[in-house]
């Protein structure tokens, strides 16, 4: 009785010894033994925790001695008691326990048992039972476990016992289970394919029922992932299994009342969207009626909010499946045309001119998302870890030539000395100044206000129309809407129709001034040749006082629209489809009707609106027109709505955007000004619109609109929107506008606010190809007097070199410039101090054609003027080709500008942000090698901003990037950084949207904090004015602690999106083969704890950043 005597942890140790001493011949010769003591080991460890853990321990080599056991044991019955022993080890331990025993090359020893086993004919059942349990259990843990089961022959082992063991369900749950993993490796899906495993888990597939629920759902899984190999889904296709998924999913539908089963109800649903992968899979799916059934069945899920699962795969399997539309256009061209004086020879333009009449660029012939056929899948067990990790980081610049600026002016000292003319004040020596009585005339070359009588109260009749006042009645359909206002303005004895009373705006707006509005107006030249003036614009904008929080979203909100669209196909005799506004029918855009409808304008300066279709009764599709000379390019929107009914909810869809992701899907609103609010001393922008969301919709985008790339759609932003008062007008902009007539105003009016102490003058830059001019002004202290010392501080003050707006839809820049030209011209002590530090130059508006017209991104030429700078056109990029020759000329007499900044705006981030260049920055981020010598950089290209994020509480440095592109080298700042040698070169982006960070978090953007950061730009200016004096150089070195500090963290490089992952797939695609492309909200309550949860938005475009 020795062992009595021994701790009973040794007990096990002691046997294992035993064991390990047996093996070998041993094995074979002494089964009795053999079996003894693998019986008393497995004795052990099941009624004994610590036995097992003693096995376990580190340090110890009992799993070795059992698996080498188990290799050299030919019983079936020590066999077995190995099994059950390591059964029972696996169990517990969370996986680290199966970790060793897989690194030991248990797996390869228990398929090599396997093989064995079922040599013997018959097998015996209990070895394949225990085998199958225990490869499911490790599985999953082993990444090379699908091809371990290949080459050793294992897959044909359990499909075969399978087949021979339909009705035995104590041993095909273990086999299925391992079948499952065998599936999800790609070429063991097509293997088993061919093997008639995917018509086998059709047999196994069954009605509702409450028998062997667990082996049905197991079987599901199983077949879902067969279906992602889409040989295998053609199978299932021709073998007729989509309607027979579709009746079995309907069955357990309508029977498990409890909602026990959603497992096996999201089984197959999975396998019906990996069937839909495929086009054969969407038709067949359309034919079985698959609309309707996932429809009505999602429909009686939604009040259950667990079921949110199955709405959201059905949801994705509906939208994939529904048939793509045509965008309701006869060409995705502009629906204005304007003849360039000469055509690129290569680039998107020359596309658009060469291709050959009557080309149908709405839709090609294959819009549906087409396979490539035969199956590239590749031998990989998790897909996931093999994708291959293409980031951004493939657009760093790891060129060291190029990062290296190069200060050779580009252009002959000869071809640059016209430019002379531009920079007067380098050379001015005021000889014939009175400094004494310096009058606000003198000195002020440039716009002069042309004499507006200014009424004391001014009429105007609806609409306003330039040359008299003729009101605009298209075919009957004229907004005559002034008579029913009531108190809002006298009636006009004249008999010309109502009159409104107009807002004094300009006693509330230092710079507007609506008569002289409408004067710049008549100089301003558009392509279609607007005769209009919107009444926005002609009242002015007074920044509301209220708080304009981010909207919150919903919870479902993008599911219930989506829902409503595939109504449109459900039940067709509903919709309407009545065009009531379209452009390309110039003659009569605006189409009468019976006042049912609500009437739709944009023929007006910025506005763009190409055509809108009535659907339901409250309910319209809208469609943007492309900027001119391209096909693309759709977001910036403004037009005027009238007609409207009070109280009533209208949902308005803009169907043809084109970036995959939006600030409307993270709290922005659209912009909705009144005029009925405006007449009331109200005239504001507001954001408005309730339920907005922003998702991939069902019109096809043809390969010609989507670069070549095929299989393409549009995104819808809809929004719901009610009216507040009776005949009014109201119009619906992306952002604030500002046109390029409000710009030549508030020019003017600045021009008037000029003190004697202030020098400005304004130069025509160049024409534009429209013919509109484009402003140059230069700013900065009158010297103190004529002094030579003081002529010689006066030219001696280093340059600022400032611009905007050279993407017309980004109005928030032109706001941003507002602010910091009216901050330049005012009285303030810091002003003052500024002009005399600096002399500015500023281009206020780089694209007046773009911004007339109501492009979003480009020029007249269908260019963006911001990839133009490596090598402008003079003739088609006059803007950019002059502005470039100034910076040229500047270098050239060694007076670069200290600091340049190209004032943006950003699509898809929040905050204000700066990018700039940095040699050192660009090299961290990227894997290139390079010796200290190359990175020897002068910090200062990082004060700016870090002035700016201490003082301008829109500011945020977090969102700030140093890093070069290949895909940016074209553009402002790193062309002047790299050819003209500026340093200090920047992008400024503002928020379209608002700010997650500062004072105004949780706010939206308005005018007043934009033109606030217009004007703090000034001030950090001045700041660094003082910070680049000799005496200071801890603010570098506090630059380089700052830098470190941002090295270790990768926030310095900006991603394309600053959101959380998102609850909702704006995108489906029937590309994305994986379980991931659709967000699984089983567990609302963790999801909000464990953001990882959060489903990624899936797209494949690359949207470059503004």
């Amino acid at each position: 009785m020795l062992m009595s005597s021994v701790p009973s942890n040794s007990r096990v140790l002691m046997l294992l010894g035993q064991l390990e001493r047996m093996n070998g011949e041993a094995m074979v010769k002494d089964v009795e033994t053999a079996r003894q003591v693998t019986a008393k080991i497995l004795h052990l460890i099941q009624t004994q925790e610590k036995s097992g853990k003693e096995v376990m321990s580190k340090g110890s080599s009992g799993m070795e001695v059992i698996l080498s056991s188990l290799e050299s044991t030919q019983d079936v019955q020590t066999t077995l008691n190995i099994l059950y022993i390591l059964s029972e080890l696996l169990t517990v331990g969370e996986g680290r326990r199966v970790g060793v025993f897989v690194s030991k090359g248990g797996t390869g020893i228990l398929f090599q048992i396997l093989i064995t086993a079922s040599k013997e004919l018959p097998p015996s059942e209990e070895l394949m039972l225990q085998l199958h349990s225990l490869l499911a259990k490790v599985g999953p843990k082993d990444r090379k476990f699908g091809v371990k089961a290949r080459l050793s022959g294992a897959l044909n082992v359990t499909v075969n016992l399978m087949k021979q063991n339909l009705q035995n369900t104590k041993l095909l749950l273990p086999c299925l289970q391992v079948l499952r993993v065998y599936s999800t490796n790609s070429v063991n899906a097509i293997s088993l394919g061919k093997n008639g495993v995917v018509e086998l888990m059709f047999k196994i597939t069954a009605p509702y029922s409450k028998k062997n629920t667990s082996l049905l759902k197991v079987a599901l899984d199983a077949l879902g992932a067969l279906l992602k190999s889409k040989t295998n889904a053609r199978r299932a296709v021709d073998g007729k299994h989509v309607p027979v998924l579709l009746a079995l999913y309907l069955d357990w539908h309508r029977n498990d009342n409890r909602h026990r089963h959603m497992l096996i109800r999201k089984g197959l649903l999975v396998c019906l969207r990996n069937i839909t992968n495929l086009k054969l899979g969407r038709k067949a799916f359309i034919e079985a009626d698959g609309m309707r059934i996932l429809y009505n069945s999602s429909t009686e899920c939604l009040p259950v909010r667990t079921l949110d699962p199955l709405v959201n795969t059905s949801s994705l399997i509906m939208r994939k499946c529904f048939p793509k539309n045509r965008l309701p256009l006869p060409t995705i061209k502009s629906a204005f045309h304007y003849q360039l004086p000469h055509i690129p020879a290569v680039g998107p333009v020359a596309q658009l001119y060469s291709q050959p009449p009557g080309v149908d660029d709405v839709v090609d012939e294959s819009d549906d998302n087409e396979e490539t056929e035969g199956d590239t899948e590749n031998d990989t067990e998790n897909e996931e870890d093999e994708k291959d990790r293409c980031t951004a980081n493939d657009d760093i610049e790891t060129d060291l030539n190029k990062l290296h600026p190069k200060k050779s002016p580009g252009r002959p000292y000869e071809e640059l000395r016209v430019y002379e003319r531009f920079f007067v004040e380098l050379s001015e020596d005021f000889q014939g100044y009175n400094f004494e009585s310096l009058n606000s005339e003198e000195g002020a070359k440039g716009v002069k206000e042309e004499g507006s009588p200014v009424n004391a109260t001014r009429h105007i009749q609806s609409p306003l129309l330039l040359g008299g006042i003729a009101s605009r009645r298209v075919g009957g359909g004229g907004s005559n809407w002034g008579s029913d206002c009531g108190s809002e303005g006298p009636e006009d004895e004249g008999g010309e129709g109502a009159v409104l009373e107009v807002p004094d705006t300009a006693l509330l707006l230092s710079l507007h001034d609506p008569d002289l509005y409408v004067e710049m107006v008549k100089g301003t030249h558009s392509v279609p040749q607007y005769a209009e003036v919107a009444y926005p614009d002609y009242f002015g904008h007074v920044a509301p006082t209220f708080r304009e929080p981010l909207l919150e979203r919903l919870y479902g909100v993008q599911r219930s629209k989506i829902f409503q669209d595939i109504e449109r196909l459900i039940h067709p005799n509903d919709i309407l489809d009545k065009v009531v506004y379209d452009l390309d029918i110039p003659s009569c855009p605006v189409i009468e009707d019976d006042g049912e409808s609500l009437k739709f304008n944009s023929q007006f300066e910025s506005g763009n609106l190409r055509k809108a279709v009535q659907v339901r009764k409250y309910e319209y599709d809208l469609v943007l027109n492309s900027d001119i000379n391209s096909n693309h390019y759709h977001q910036w929107f403004y037009f005027e709505v009238s007609g409207m009914r009070v109280g009533t909810t209208y949902r308005l869809n803009i169907i043809n955007c084109e970036k995959s992701n939006s600030q409307f899907n993270y709290g922005m609103q659209v912009l909705m000004y009144s005029v009925q609010e405006a007449i009331s001393g109200r005239p504001r922008w507001v954001r408005t619109g309730t339920d907005i969301c922003y998702y991939k919709n069902h019109f096809a985008r043809s390969a010609i609109a989507a670069g070549g790339q095929k299989g393409k759609s549009y995104y819808t932003l809809t929004f719901s929107t009610s009216f507040s008062h009776k005949d009014d007008v109201c119009y619906f902009a992306y952002h604030y506008p500002y046109t390029y007539s409000t710009l030549k105003m508030h020019l003017s009016k600045l021009e008037a606010l000029r003190t004697p102490q202030i020098y400005l003058r304004q130069d025509v830059l160049c024409e534009t190809l429209g013919g509109n001019s484009c402003p140059l002004l230069t700013i900065t202290a009158m010297p103190e007097s004529n002094s030579n010392d003081h002529i010689c501080q006066f030219r001696n003050r280093p340059l600022i070199f400032l611009s905007a707006r050279v993407h017309p839809g980004e109005t928030n820049a032109s706001w941003v410039m507002k602010g910091t030209l009216e901050f330049l011209m005012g009285t303030s002590p810091l002003a003052a101090s500024l002009r005399e530090a600096y002399i500015f130059k500023i281009v206020p508006m780089l694209n007046p054609d773009g911004v007339v017209n109501g492009n979003h991104r480009c020029s007249l030429s269908g260019e963006d003027l911001n990839r133009q700078w490596q090598n402008p056109n003079p003739e088609l990029h006059p803007t950019i080709y002059h502005t470039k020759s100034l910076l040229q000329y500047l270098a050239h007499i060694q007076r670069a500008p200290l600091v340049f900044c190209d004032y943006h705006g950003h699509s898809r981030k929040k905050n204000v942000f700066m990018y700039g260049c940095s040699v050192k920055e660009t090299v961290w981020q990227s894997n290139i090698s390079a010796t200290s010598s190359d990175l020897q950089e002068d910090l200062g290209y990082r004060a700016l901003p870090k002035i700016l994020s201490q003082i301008a509480p829109a500011f945020s440095m977090a969102s700030c990037s140093f890093v070069v592109e290949r895909s940016k080298e074209s553009t402002a700042r790193v062309v002047v950084w790299r050819e003209i040698g500026v340093q200090r070169s920047y992008t400024m982006e503002s928020t379209l949207c608002g700010c997650d960070q500062g004072k105004y978090k949780g706010l939206q953007i308005g005018t007043r904090e934009l033109e606030e950061m217009g004007a703090q730009f000034c001030v950090a200016l001045l700041r660094l004015k003082r910070l680049t004096g000799l005496r200071n150089h801890q603010h570098l070195l506090d630059l380089e602690s700052d830098i470190i500090g941002t090295h270790s963290c990768p926030t310095t490089y900006v991603m394309e999106e600053d959101e959380p992952s998102f609850l909702e797939a704006i995108d489906y695609s029937a590309e994305s083969n994986d379980e991931d492309a659709e967000p699984e909200n089983e567990h609302i309550s963790e999801v909000h704890k464990n953001p990882d949860h959060l489903d990624q938005l899936s797209d494949s475009e690359t949207n470059h950043r503004d």
